[in-house]
């Protein structure tokens, strides 16, 4: 462990409104950005996901911004396609870890800034651009690609010839991952370096908050797994610009035109891209652990139950997660010997995560809970983890995920442990540091509202569709109308439109909330929730540097809640043995 000798990163707030709130080089202001960067994402998300609930509920309704106000096909799997990038990688990516993680973990950690601030500010543009190439996709020729957010070679490389949105809007599907990969990979180094070398005096690896090493690992996951994706991803764009065959098969006839490639492989692309794709899971959902782990703590008076297995438990899962992305492969016609390694490794990873989820009813078990905002929502991503954990089990037996693979159940499953269960990390960790980001608090009343209808309204939306999956319903069928077999199954969809609706409704409480909140909400104290962790020791809003230069030193972990023979139920881990206060 590093200590400080002195400021590392001391300066005078910038003046100007650009330099300060647009090209700004404060961690809080660019961890800001992120968070707003993802709240635009996830709205767009909302939309398009209840176009497509829409559609397959009502196919012949007249939307805008579709020719002829009808959604043909093509029309739907392009909607199908921003949504799962936009949430993947803008949302889910970007929010716990760039958004949150840039926000308080030099905090935490008792540092003044990131290790390379510039850098830093770079990453977050890098992410803009992104978005801004993907979004722009959807008003060139041919439309923004209908490949899905997974983009599985030929198709997706071999251009137009492969049909609309096959020929620019695939090409800046490419461009806009790759720019992703790029502010990924500066992000990863940034709170690498910051973790290991910012760290407060006192501050050793086993101190540190379980948010922080969230984020720590989190940053090792995207440090290797989206150097990955963008060498794949240059290897794509090689295939589409340059005539090279990576990708793209000897002889390949498409549509009726024999293309004069030689010698590539589609299945390179699969191993490539989930050898990214299932570490990229742990990356939306470990600081979400983390952020839970804080939240759940805090609010039961107890410390973490098994604190250093958690840790080691949020290792474990990082590392087996480079070593199971051939379960994503099972239909590929792979040798069922590599399967049935790829499933005992799969099931192997449900240890180190069922040590977790038993730790957080250990946390719970016996505290005296505070049932806040936070709280709720931290209790609603264990239930969460809990059933969508559960349903993964049956997608780790080769001989099952043949039948499942490609139907509704899979979309069930990965929405309620990694969408679902991550976005109620997010919302957790709003209510919770919503006071010491902004000076103010969030109505408690309206959140508890937000938490209840949208933890009912999640549930109804993907519980049945484990059904539909079973049913054999298929996952990219723009339509089930025209399908037999299927329209016993309408009402089922029907419910689960129904459903949609009234959950994103439940999300305009929030946005009201946050937005009401920033001007008039009730004004926060320095320490609203008796918390330990540093960022509780500085003024509220946190000033430009932090500390103004008196770093802390830390004397004890991060959860000392309820310790006996102390007069309060909390100890700060900065407070001076000889300052605690005794019973």
């Amino acid at each position: 462990m590093s200590a400080h000798a002195g400021p590392v990163h001391h300066a005078e707030a910038p003046k100007g409104f650009i330099r300060h709130y647009i090209f700004s080089v404060d961690h809080k202001i660019i961890g800001t950005q992120y968070i707003l960067l993802g709240l635009s994402a996830v709205t767009i998300g909302m939309v398009l996901s209840l176009i497509m609930r829409i559609h397959l509920v009502w196919p012949n309704a007249h939307l805008w911004g579709f020719a002829n106000g009808i959604v043909s096909p093509e029309d739907y799997l392009r909607v199908v396609t921003m949504h799962g990038t936009l949430m993947v990688f803008f949302v889910l990516t970007t929010v716990p870890q760039s958004g949150f993680g840039n926000y308080f973990l030099p905090i935490q950690i008792g540092a003044p800034d990131m290790a390379f601030p510039r850098i830093n500010m770079l990453s977050f543009w890098f992410t803009f651009l992104a978005m801004i190439v993907l979004l722009a996709s959807a008003f060139v020729p041919g439309g923004a690609s209908i490949s899905g957010w997974t983009s599985y070679a030929p198709l997706s490389a071999v251009g137009e010839v492969a049909g609309p949105g096959l020929g620019m809007g695939q090409t800046l599907w490419v461009v806009s991952i790759a720019l992703f990969c790029a502010a990924s990979l500066m992000s990863a180094l940034n709170f690498l370096g910051t973790t290991i070398d910012l760290r407060t005096k006192g501050l050793s690896l086993m101190r540190m908050p379980l948010t922080v090493w969230g984020w720590f690992i989190t940053a090792c996951l995207a440090l290797l797994a989206f150097g990955v994706l963008l060498a794949a991803c240059i290897l794509l764009l090689l295939d589409r610009l340059a005539s090279t065959s990576f990708f793209i098969p000897a002889n390949l006839d498409v549509s009726g035109v024999l293309l004069h490639h030689g010698g590539g492989s589609p299945l390179l692309w699969q191993h490539l891209f989930w050898f990214f794709g299932h570490p990229e899971v742990y990356i939306a959902i470990l600081p979400g652990m983390g952020i839970i782990s804080h939240v759940l703590s805090t609010f039961s008076r107890k410390p973490v139950f098994g604190y250093k297995a958690m840790v080691y438990s949020l290792s474990a899962i990082g590392f087996l997660s480079f070593t199971v992305w051939g379960h994503h492969m099972f239909i590929s016609g792979m040798n069922p010997y590599s399967a049935l390694a790829f499933s005992i490794i799969t099931l192997v990873i449900g240890v180190p995560s069922a040590i977790k989820t038993f730790n957080w009813l250990g946390t719970l078990w016996g505290g005296r809970i505070q049932f806040t905002a936070a709280m709720l929502f931290a209790i609603g991503f264990v239930s969460l983890f809990v059933t969508g954990g559960l349903s993964g089990i049956f997608l780790a037996q080769p001989a099952l995920d043949l039948y499942l693979h490609d139907t509704y159940y899979v979309i069930g499953h990965f929405h309620l442990i990694m969408g679902v269960a991550a976005i109620f990390a997010m919302f957790a960790a709003t209510y919770y540091w919503f006071p010491k980001m902004f000076g103010r608090h969030m109505n408690e009343t309206i959140g508890k509202i937000h938490f209840w209808c949208t933890f009912l309204g999640v549930y109804c939306i993907f519980m049945p569709m484990h059904y539909l999956g079973y049913a054999g319903d298929p996952r990219r069928y723009a339509s089930i109308e025209s399908v037999n077999y299927l329209l016993p199954l309408h009402p089922v969809h029907y419910f689960i439109s129904i459903a949609a609706f009234f959950t994103a409704s439940a999300q305009l409480l929030f946005y009201w909330n946050f937005f009401w909140s920033i001007k008039h909400g009730k004004p926060a104290e320095r320490n609203p929730w008796h918390g330990t962790t540093l960022e509780w020791s500085v003024s509220t809003p946190v000033p430009h540097d932090n500390f103004a230069g008196h770093y802390p030193t830390i004397y004890r972990g991060p959860y000392e809640y309820s310790v006996p023979g102390m007069r309060d139920d909390y100890v700060p881990q900065d407070l001076a043995p000889e300052l605690v206060a005794k019973a």
